[in-house]
Formats: C-alpha cells, structure tokens, sequence
C-alpha cells in the first residue's frame, strides 16, 4: 500500500470519531454490532472498497480475491493491538475474498468471518421471536453446514440482552475479541458463520451483559454434544443423518402405546445398571448397555426401559436430575451416534425407551442457564417464583413465550430427532403449584390470587398436545403426588393430556403396610385396598422408583419385616399383588433381584447376588410375573378402566387375605387374585367366583422355585355351586403363608 494512502487512512480514520469509537469498542471487545465494522465495506456509491479486520497478534495483512488468488491489496494497521484496514480504489464492488496473514511464526491463508451474511432466514427470525419456532434447535446451537461455498459452522444463541456476544473455543484460541457475533434485533439472537470450523471442536459464548459486566463463559442450551465432566465445554456435532433400523418399530408402536396394552417398566440408571470394575470402576458405553441391557431387559419380560435423565449434567450425584445440556445425551457412555444406535437396539429387541425429561427446573452452575445474558432470561427474577428452596435450582419462566418455546422444542427434539417413545416429565407437582413446598411469605400468587400455576400449566397442555399430536404411539407420564384432578385426562376435556400419572399414593401406602409386622397388618388392612377408591381416576403407573430406595430408606427387600425367609416372602407376595393390582407397572434397577444394599449412584448393582437361589427365585418372579402379564389381557386390558376389576373380598382384615377379580375383553376369561399377608397359611379358605368351570395356577408366589416354601401348591381348582361372596360359585384353596396366587379361568 502507499505510504500517502497509509497517511490518508489513518487522518481519515482519525477525523471520523464514529468509526474511531467502532474500532476501539471492537479492540475491547464491546460493540454490539461488529458487522458495522467489520469486513467489507462501500462508505458511499461508486466508492472505493474497503475492507477492515481485527486479527490480534497479526503482523501483515492481504486481501486476496477468492477467485484466483491474486493479492486484492495490503491492509495498514491502524490500532496497535491488530485492527487493519484496507482500502481497494480500484475496486468498485464487492467482492469475494479471503485474508492472508503473517503471524510472528507462520503466514496463513483463510476466510474471512466478517465477509458472510445472515446465518438465519427471515422466517426463522419472525417464528424465534414469535416464539413458535418447534424446531428452533434447527437453527440455534452450532451447525456444520457449507454457505457461500465454504464449509465451516453456524453458531445461533438467543440473548436478548446482552451488550456483546462471541463464540470462543478451539477455532479461536477461546479469545473473544476474535468471533463477536452479528445480533438479528428482531429476535434477541445473535449468529456467525465461523468458515473452517469443524465438528468435533469445543466452544461456548462469551457474552457481555446490558450493564458492560462481562459474564462467566456459557455453555451452549442448545448443544447437542458437549464435554464429559467435569468439564463443561459445548461441542461442535449438528443434526447428522442417522441410519435407523427400527422403520417396523416406529410404524407399528401406536397399539404399544395404547391404555390396553401392557406397560411393564424396567426404570433404569445407566450410570449404575452395571460397571466395569477391572477398568476403574468405568460406565458402560452406550454399545455395551445396548449389548447387555436391552437383552437382560428383553429376558426379563418388560416392554419398556425409562432412563433417568440422560440429558447432559454436570454433577453425577444429581443422578441427571439437574441438566444443562437439555439437547445433549451425556457424554459419559459415548457420542450421540452411539446413543442413537442404543436407542435403535431397543427397538430391534421390541421394547419402548422412555426419558425422564426435566422442565420443572435447572441447576445454579455459572457455565448454564442462570443469569444467561445478564438478566434473568430464562428464570424468573422474583425468587419468590424463580428459585426452588428445596434443589438450589432455578425456575423456567414459563410465561415467556421463548423459553416455553425453547422446553417445548426440546421435548419434540427427543422423540423426533432421536425417536424415544416418550417422556416421563419429573417434579410436575412443582410446576403446578405457585406454593410448592414454601411458606406463606414465599410465594406470589396468580393473577386470580390463587396457587395454580397457570402458566406451567398451559406448557404442561401443550407439550402433551404437541407430543401425542407430533408422534403418535409416543406416551407422556407425570411424576405427580398431589390430588390435581385430570392429569391424565386430554386436555379438550380439561385435562393436562398426559398419557399417565405415577401412583404415588398407592405406592405409600401399600409400602407402608408392606413394612409393618404381620400381627399389625389387621387394622391397617385399607392401606392395601384404599387405592381402589381412586384408581379409575387417571390413568396410572404404579411405581416402585428409585425415590424409594435411596437418602437411607434402603431397599425394598429391607423394608420388609421378619427373618431372612419372612423378608424375602413379603416381597414376593407384594409383587404378586402389584403386578396383578390395576395399572400399568414400574420397577427400580435391582428390585428384580432383591438387592440388600440400597442403591448407589457410584457403583454396580449387586448382580452376584443372583448365585444365591433365593435372589435368583425373586428374579424369576418378576420374569413370570411379566410374562403373565403380558399375555393374559385381564391382567392388563383394563388397566385404566373400572369395568376391569371387581373386590372378591376386601374386608377380611382378620386373616390379612384379600381376593380381586380382573376381567378382560373376553368375558369368558377371568383372573382371580388371592393375597395372604400373614406368615400363617389360611386351609380351606373359599373364594367365591362368577363363572363355573376350572380355574388354572398362574403365578404362586410361595413356589419353591421362586424361593418359596413350595408346600402349599395350587395347580387347578374346580368350582363348586357353593355360593360365596355373593357370587354364584366359589373355589376352596390354601392361601400360602406371605404369597399372592393368580388363578386363570379361560372359556371354552
């Protein structure tokens, strides 16, 4: 360049104090609008071009024509900290062009990022700040992709607020004066095409708040990769092809979904299913829990595995409970392909994957959400209505139209993009109420001055209605514990539309009696019929969940009274009762093998226990149990409807016996329940029944080979005319001591 071009450039850059400010608010890594700057610029028609960079540590500066190569012109620096700007008087139009640059220990050639334009399109802008965008993780987040010819990555991240906004990480030296991102003013987001960078590479946002603070480094909330802890770094990965094996699946999974169809569910943490403790205690990778547990899973009869959360988390003992990463599988059992190809193995062996999904709340971790642009984006600000006392967690402002968007994308993103059958949504009780576990003093109510949350729960009803709309044979369950009416009805009949609604009450219940001493059990007989007063309410899962066998509650098998025989009995019997109760079933990790230690995130499960004939014979049991439910239609069909169940008798506290019917679509097909919750055995005990005819020994749960005394067998019963229970006919039988019997009557 010539020196009195070099003199022009400087005076004139001197005199204009607006571009003076622009370059020095770029130098200090506080303009707002660097494509103002940056790049190529015409200052006036039929002008000269000129083209200006900020290239830290750089010594000589080239524009270079993209097409040919040749040198365009030399760029002078004009700030000492590396801002160069070159102006071209022979050039009249813009141009393509690239940068070539001499650093102190080598000259590089490359795009320039200031060169391209808009990363998204006038629709994606108008739905983002519309806040309809579903697939908004379509365009936020990082994503490999070519634009003007050049491959690189698009980097979208929705900060409304913010002064300043730079992607950082391994295509910059993580210096954030070097990427500062074009703000799209209609929506609150800024973006950047970074030419050159690549899948694979680490990143997050430096973002500088309205108040000038600058802010600790961001993860990214719509990464779909990112680093396993306890680093907590975004990765560059998109929206990659996958080629899925489960078409038959995915086409025929709606009946699987239906209230009539058997839903056995194995609740799984995959962290803790099982290590590998000869390479330090490890996790299994996604590829060893889809070669180990979808197959166990498989064997052991039940149709569906539920993961706790998945999501990417930074704290292991949160058991995934408190995500960052709501778009990101966790790194710790692989990379998204693989989990993509756990997910296709489940599939392949005929058995749905639910994810336990967390909108009700997220974690205080500098590098999340919290305080995501210097205000209080996603989170309300009031910690009256934004903080959970009782995690140290924050709240989603629901009433924002972008971050009810952003959670709504989020749950489609999950059965969409990695085809999961549906979505268990934790803590709903939260959600619902403005008083949730607080005081008086601490809450703030509803513009009508009551506790509901109105607008959680209209996100509630609409991710149900987008969820079951979007993909059908997908199911949606809520972990709810209060007596909100509805939770499991469709919303046009004022419902919140969930497909199921956990049990908790019967759980506490049955629970409660399960773990008295059997001489008590007399007056506390309602605890395991109350359950029916409600059942037909919601549509509901009965669960024996992780909650229940951790903080020092022990383990199921713990819970029950008596001697190692009488322990081991009582669980029996109560799984024979559960599984044959109305309701679809839920079972814990190590529940099915009758573990004594209660459960710990950090280590296997006790497999070795199965060697001992009594764990082994409760794992058969749950195995039978399955099957039996699963192939005999009373036992599931009406699950969810009163027109399936009838008290045989549900009175006789006195010898702590109970008797059911369960019916089915074929009313020549009965199933009639026995339970004994005593340690003594009730000989001759009359049960009456509706239909004459034999009555088959489905399950028994005090069968030797269950681990059972096996000295009360029951393998057919034939009816009498004796009528009993009000009923026209009747069967004597021995109710085993501790056991629940499933007799069978099919037509014919």
């Amino acid at each position: 360049m010539p020196n009195d071009m070099r003199r022009e450039i400087r005076e004139e850059t001197a005199a204009d104090p607006m571009l003076q400010g622009g370059i020095d608010a770029i130098v200090r890594a506080d303009h707002g609008d660097p494509f103002s700057i940056l790049g190529m610029h015409q200052l006036q028609a039929g002008g000269p071009v000129e083209v200006r960079t900020f290239l830290p540590g750089a010594e000589r500066v080239w524009v270079i024509e993209a097409d040919g190569g040749a040198v365009a012109g030399e760029m002078e620096k004009i700030h000492p900290d590396g801002f160069f700007l070159g102006r071209l008087p022979e050039r009249r139009d813009r141009f393509r062009y690239r940068l070539r640059v001499d650093f102190p220990l080598a000259t590089m050639e490359f795009e320039d990022v200031y060169r391209f334009g808009n990363v998204l399109g006038e629709l994606d802008v108008h739905l983002l700040a519309e806040g309809t965008h579903l697939k908004a993780y379509e365009r936020l987040g990082a994503h490999p992709r070519e634009l003007d010819g050049v491959q690189g990555v698009a980097f979208a991240v929705w900060a409304p607020n913010a002064r300043r906004v730079s992607v950082v990480g391994d295509f910059c030296d993580w210096d954030g004066r070097r990427l500062p991102m074009r703000r799209r003013v209609e929506a609150g987001v800024w973006e950047i095409f970074v030419p050159h960078a690549q899948a694979g590479q680490r990143y997050k946002f430096e973002i500088r708040g309205a108040n000038g603070d600058l802010l600790p480094l961001k993860a990214d909330p719509v990464a779909f990769e990112g680093e396993l802890r306890p680093a907590n770094a975004s990765v560059v990965h998109g929206l990659r092809d996958y080629d899925w094996r489960d078409a038959e699946w995915m086409r025929t999974r709606a009946a699987a979904g239906e209230r009539t169809a058997p839903m056995c569910v194995y609740e799984v943490h995959l962290g803790s299913w099982a290590r590998v403790p000869e390479e330090g205690n490890r996790f299994l990778t996604y590829a060893e829990l889809a070669d180990r547990l979808v197959p166990y899973a498989r064997d052991m009869g039940f149709t569906h595995i539920e993961m706790l959360p998945v999501t990417e988390h930074p704290f292991d003992g949160s058991w995934g409970y408190q995500p960052i990463g709501l778009y990101a599988p966790t790194k710790r059992h692989g990379s998204p392909e693989d989990f993509k190809r756990f997910v296709d193995a489940c599939h392949e062996a005929g058995i749905g994957l639910l994810l336990d999904w967390v909108p009700g709340h997220f974690p205080t971790d500098p590098h999340g959400l919290g305080w995501f642009d210097g205000t209080h984006l996603y989170e309300h600000a009031d910690p009256r209505q934004g903080y959970h006392m009782d995690w140290n967690t924050l709240i989603y402002n629901f009433g924002r139209r972008e971050v009810s968007n952003y959670l709504l994308g989020n749950a489609l993103f999950w059965l969409d993009h990695y085809h999961l059958d549906g979505l268990r949504v934790d803590a709903v009780a939260s959600m619902l109420y403005l008083d949730y576990s607080r005081k008086a003093d601490q809450w703030v109510p509803n513009q009508f001055g009551g506790r509901e949350n109105l607008e959680s729960i209209a996100f509630l009803k609409r991710m149900n209605e987008l969820a079951y709309g979007n993909h059908p044979g997908t199911v949606t369950v809520a972990e709810e514990s209060t007596a909100w009416p509805g939770v499991s009805r469709p919303t046009w009949l004022g419902g919140l539309g969930f497909g199921y609604k956990w049990n908790m009450g019967w759980m506490h219940d049955t629970l409660s009696y399960m773990q008295k001493d059997p001489i008590h059990r007399r007056y506390h007989h309602h605890q395991l019929t109350f359950g029916l007063v409600y059942q037909f309410s919601e549509n509901f899962v009965l669960p024996l969940s992780h909650d229940e066998v951790v903080h020092g509650k022990g383990s199921l098998i713990t819970k029950m009274p008596g001697d190692s025989w009488q322990k081991f009995a009582n669980l029996r019997a109560y799984y024979g009762f559960m599984w044959t109760h109305p309701g679809k079933k839920l079972l814990f990790m190590g529940g099915e093998i009758a573990q004594w230690r209660e459960w710990n995130e950090d280590a296997s499960l006790d497999w070795h226990l199965t060697d001992d004939p009594m764990h082994k014979g409760v794992q058969d049991l749950i195995r039978t149990l399955n099957g039996v439910y699963r192939s005999c239609a009373p036992l599931h069909a009406f699950d969810c409807d009163p027109q399936g169940f009838e008290w045989i008798e549900a009175n006789d506290s006195d010898n702590c016996v109970l008797a059911f019917l369960r019916k089915g679509p074929d009313p020549e097909h009965h199933v009639v329940v026995v339970g004994g919750f005593t340690p003594i055995p009730r000989e001759n005990y009359r049960v009456g029944v509706s239909l004459p005819g034999t009555y088959r020994c489905l399950v028994n749960t005090d069968d030797a080979r269950f681990g059972g005394s096996g000295s009360f067998t029951v393998e057919t019963l034939e009816t009498e005319e004796v009528p009993w229970h009000g009923r026209p006919y009747s069967v004597t039988l021995t109710v085993p001591p501790l056991a629940t019997v499933v007799l069978e009557r099919r037509g014919g």
